[in-house]
């Protein structure tokens, strides 16, 4: 797979790691920056990584911030991007098992590198399920989308 990775200057200090980590696990890496710990708004980040997805450039993400949580909010702004914030192995497989999670976001000021790596693996060797039940609910999910992207 191709994997978007993007940090904000908080999540700067993980970026070698996390490119190794993805490039370890056989992906092809897409380095969409930051370069610096000079600071970066994270949703300029988290755009950068989703209009990789929707482009089709690269198939998923991962985002690093502070916590996480801005680049999952920012993320999850963008029509098909469904992004979580995941600390630990079992969130970053089950998001995109039964939610089709296609940015995974870190937070570089809560996890430590050997963690960071680890949660990486698990996303990254996470198939979604397809049953049924996942697919209803990912179903209401897209109807919340489209319903608020109307143009009344």
């Amino acid at each position: 797979m191709r994997i978007a990775c993007a940090f904000d200057h908080a999540g700067f200090p993980l970026k070698p790691m996390v490119l190794d980590a993805v490039a370890a696990e056989g992906h092809e890496v897409i380095d969409l920056g930051t370069w610096s710990t000079d600071p970066v708004d994270y949703p300029d980040t988290a755009r950068a990584a989703a209009e990789a997805i929707r482009s089709g450039d690269a198939d998923r993400a991962v985002l690093v911030c502070g916590s996480g949580a801005g680049v999952a909010v920012a993320a999850c702004k963008f029509p098909g991007i469904r992004a979580a914030v995941a600390h630990d192995t079992y969130t970053a497989h089950q998001a995109v098992e039964h939610d089709k999670v296609n940015i995974v976001c870190l937070g570089g000021r809560v996890v430590g590198p050997a963690l960071a790596s680890d949660i990486i693996r698990a996303y990254l060797s996470a198939d979604f399920t397809g049953e049924e039940r996942h697919e209803r609910r990912l179903a209401k999910i897209d109807g919340i989308e489209r319903e608020f992207l109307r143009d009344d």
